[in-house]
């Protein structure tokens, strides 16, 4: 998971490339060796100089301005979809990856000009370096190709929506395959014993991730257990309680370093986060300002197939017997998606309906609990309708269309 983490960042990357950019630019002259004779005088530093002149010179430029195209369609998601949307954006692995390229072919060519000014290359290491440039010419053109078809969408609300979701189907997967983190699930009234530990947040801000393999470990280490208060994505003021342990003191900074807590919310364990990201969007299109009532039915679609994925969750044996954590419910992810949905498209018939539509759909859902809320969900879309529908022929419709 913290590799997974590392690889979203964009300087990461690029600071990859960059190191294997410098070291293919330092060993070509160990490949010496390899190098038929006849190969010198045909690729000598008179034949690579020139390429690698005008890669340093339009790779900077490239880089520079595909870095600002990124930071522009990221902004401009961020004005016209939500605000949370830009975090997304510039964690899109495409984009990402190919301004690491041009990073490190431009470093490449950079390096490896200035080792040619110092005399490091001989005849024989020209060759290398000519071959090397030739496979970072084929990296920039695989690259400039997926850039321009990124480019086309690049910042589009489809584009916005796509990232979302997508982004928002792995931690959903996840709530279903290991409910409650992959410990025991928290049940009511089967709280910590009287006398537990508690351990406190250092910092306020939201829980982004919790390191379950590591709490495991240290609760078999020390024959003890640990209750977790929430779910990632939860809220802590600095003092507030995490997790509840039956272990020594020793071990409350050990187990208050396995938690991340941000100043923002992230989609590695948070499930309900995507669910909202999209409400966001669907509301924004609701709003007077925008007024676009098919980018709101859009995202009801597209929610209805995020929860529709869920089935019941696995309760078998969990993977961390040593921790007791809470489960995401039901009821929590039909609130997030259609709650504030529906509120916003109160006089509107044509959203309500497909919001109906889709409830309909997850009423039949094989998790009980999903299928259970759903229903109070379309209760509580029809009193809204009620309400604030003033023709009887509309209201009339949402009601038929809860009975199919």
């Amino acid at each position: 998971m913290w590799a997974l983490r590392l690889a979203r960042k964009l300087s990461v990357r690029v600071a990859l490339m960059t190191v294997l950019a410098l070291v293919a630019a330092f060993v070509a002259p160990l490949a010496e060796p390899l190098i038929p004779e006849g190969l010198k005088d045909r690729f000598d530093a008179d034949a690579t100089l020139p390429v690698l002149n005008i890669l340093a010179a339009s790779m900077l430029t490239v880089t520079t301005f595909s870095l600002g195209v990124m930071v522009q369609a990221s902004q401009s998601a961020s004005s016209l979809a939500t605000p949370r949307a830009y975090r997304l954006m510039m964690q899109d692995g495409t984009s990402q990856t190919v301004l690491a390229t041009f990073v490190g072919s431009f470093l490449f060519s950079l390096t490896a000009i200035a080792m040619f000014r110092a005399g490091y290359y001989d005849g024989t290491a020209s060759v290398v370096v000519f071959g090397l440039t030739v496979l970072v010419i084929a990296a920039i053109i695989g690259a400039i190709l997926r850039w321009i078809g990124q480019l086309s969408q690049l910042g589009s609300m489809d584009h916005v929506l796509h990232l979302v979701e997508e982004a928002a189907k792995p931690p959903l997967r996840g709530i279903l395959e290991r409910p409650a983190l992959g410990g025991h699930p928290a049940h009511a009234g089967a709280g910590p014993p009287l006398d537990a530990q508690a351990i406190r947040a250092k910092r306020s801000g939201y829980v982004q991730f919790v390191d379950m393999p590591r709490l495991q470990a240290l609760m078999v280490e020390a024959d003890a257990h640990l209750w977790l208060v929430d779910q990632p994505g939860g809220y802590m003021i600095e003092g507030d309680t995490l997790a509840h342990m039956n272990g020594s003191d020793d071990l409350k900074a050990k187990v208050n370093a396995a938690f991340t807590i941000g100043k923002t919310r992230s989609l590695e364990q948070d499930a309900r986060f995507g669910l909202i990201v999209l409400t966001e969007i669907g509301c924004r299109a609701l709003s007077p300002g925008v007024n676009d009532p098919g980018t709101a039915i859009d995202v009801t679609h597209r929610l209805t197939n995020l929860l529709a994925l869920c089935d019941a969750p696995d309760t078998g044996t969990p993977r961390f017997d040593r921790i007791t954590a809470p489960m995401v419910r039901a009821e929590d992810l039909t609130e997030d998606a259609f709650d504030a949905l529906i509120r916003d498209a109160r006089d509107r018939p044509e959203v309500l309906a497909q919001i109906m539509v889709g409830l309909q759909r997850l009423a039949k859902s094989p998790w009980k609990d999903l299928a259970e809320s759903a229903r109070r969900k379309q209760r509580y879309l029809l009193e809204h309708a009620r309400a604030e529908i003033a023709q009887a022929d509309d209201r009339d419709r949402l009601a038929e269309l809860s009975r199919k």
